[in-house]
């Protein structure tokens, strides 16, 4: 394993989701927040944690059953979540700050998934 490979580490969990979805940044990240509300976008990348198994993690064409173009695509020409990393990442509207708790609209993900980071869009 080289440096890269252990270096991840989450910032946060998705509390809840629907309409308004509710993300948690852990304590030691919250200062990292400053100036957030700034932005009415931010990009949210988050860890795929219930596709992260070799076998998502192996597979590197997949098909495209919701398009109208039938056929296999490499994942990396895709949103699939089987990929090598399965990090996700979503661009959604910050609603509100409060504390360490961001209210956003638009997110894709599910309650549980970690958050790796966020980035002003």
């Amino acid at each position: 394993m080289n440096d890269i490979e252990a270096k991840i580490k989450l910032i946060g969990v998705v509390e809840k989701v629907n309409d308004i979805s509710v993300i948690k940044i852990y304590p030691e990240y919250l200062e990292g927040l400053t100036a957030i509300e700034d932005y009415k976008k931010i990009m949210i990348l988050f860890w795929m944690h219930l596709q992260d198994n070799p076998q998502g993690r192996s597979k590197l064409m997949t098909s495209r059953p919701r398009k109208r173009k039938y056929g296999y695509r490499g994942v990396f020409a895709t949103h699939s979540p089987h990929r090598p990393n399965p990090i996700g990442v979503t661009v959604v509207e910050l609603m509100k700050v409060e504390g360490e708790r961001l209210f956003v609209k638009g997110l894709d993900a599910y309650q549980g998934t970690p958050i790796i980071d966020l980035k002003s869009a």
